[in-house]
């Protein structure tokens, strides 16, 4: 039976293959504090998570969207993008938010209905605002991407500089007629795109192997992408085959990448996994924890406990300052969501706006 692409074995050990050679060679990269920061980025995320559902489940938030067992696969995602680089997240890209300059506080914004958007991608390192709609942004991150091909912004050869996007969504979002179309576009005008497709194994109740009896990856193929199947809980093997494609897309070779993970908890705090899966699936995937497999192999390579200990406190101490600041934080003004629609004044939105006022007012102190 085929295998993704794997680095490190469920226990944290190298996996050293003659098939898995190239992708040992690129991860090599990767140096000892670049890895070491990879973990503490994923324990950071987690803890943050974590504390995230726990203000949903204490009437503080209105939703949560968990990403507890990817963090893997969106930790090697995020070292593989280059600065220059554009991403389209949907909704459970914690991670790469995080790593891009989105704060704690901007996430939960989202979630507590304090903001209508969420941030702007021009101070964030190209993040692009959360997509709520299933797989609506497939079709925007390959516009966008197509924009950079027609900006002759790629295709020179020089990959510190050639720009590329990535757009993320999970195993659900791919049996939406816009992933398909996304598909279709960037492998016809060769659109500088990854799309980075999370198997998690639920789309809410409904399982992968329900929804494609083909495997993702062999199914970009039929578009004319080149596709990866990489083991998701791996960081390692997450990094080095995203950053091959995001480079070759830079030179007009669109790919396609289905990271074999699992998520952990719910689908959102509004789901309730227990109906539809076992425990005994669950703890199989426990066992391939990428945080726990990542912090083997950095002790591997002398990293003390002591050290991993210290990266996981200031995550807890980050998660619980996130906590106090969003229990603080007062709500934002309903009227600002006509400030941000246009770039510059637009009547429209100042009509609309007084009409808000001019109705809020009719509520007398109680609006």
């Amino acid at each position: 039976m085929p295998e993704p692409i794997r680095l490190l074995d469920a226990d944290g050990s190298l996996v050293e293959t003659d098939a898995n050679a190239p992708w040992r060679e690129l991860s090599a990269q990767l140096s000892v504090d670049d890895r070491l920061a990879m973990h503490g980025e994923m324990v950071r995320t987690r803890s943050f998570d974590i504390e995230a559902g726990h203000l949903q489940r204490q009437g503080k938030l209105g939703l949560w969207v968990p990403s507890i067992g990817q963090e893997g696969a969106q930790v090697g995602a995020a070292w593989a993008a280059r600065d220059q680089d554009t991403i389209f997240p949907s909704y459970r890209e914690h991670l790469l938010a995080l790593h891009r300059g989105v704060t704690m506080q901007q996430i939960i914004d989202i979630f507590r209905g304090a903001r209508h958007g969420g941030w702007n991608p021009l101070e964030v390192r190209g993040m692009r605002i959360y997509s709520l709609v299933i797989a609506t942004h497939a079709l925007h991150s390959t516009g966008y991407a197509m924009g950079i091909r027609l900006d002759g912004a790629c295709g020179t050869g020089d990959a510190s500089t050639d720009e590329a996007v990535m757009a993320f969504y999970g195993d659900g979002a791919a049996s939406q007629g816009d992933a398909s179309e996304g598909l279709v576009f960037a492998a016809s005008y060769r659109a500088p795109i990854v799309f980075f497709v999370q198997n998690n194994k639920w789309a809410i109740s409904v399982p992968s192997t329900r929804q494609s009896r083909f495997p993702l990856h062999e199914r970009a193929r039929g578009f004319g992408l080149g596709a990866a199947w990489v083991d998701g809980n791996d960081p390692l093997a997450s990094f080095a085959v995203t950053r091959r494609m995001l480079d070759a897309a830079r030179q007009g070779e669109p790919g396609y990448i289905e990271a074999d993970t699992y998520r952990m908890g719910a689908h959102t705090t509004s789901d309730d996994p227990t109906r539809y899966r076992t425990s005994d699936e669950e703890e199989s995937w426990r066992r391939r924890d990428p945080i726990a497999r990542l912090a083997t192999h950095l002790r591997a390579l002398g990293v003390t406990d002591a050290l991993l200990a210290e990266q996981q406190q200031q995550a807890d101490d980050l998660a619980a300052d996130m906590r106090r600041e969003a229990l603080a934080a007062g709500v934002a003004a309903s009227d600002d969501i006509f400030d941000f629609v246009y770039a510059e004044p637009h009547p429209l939105m100042t009509e609309q706006k007084r009409q808000l006022a001019e109705f809020e007012a009719g509520f007398g102190s109680d609006a």
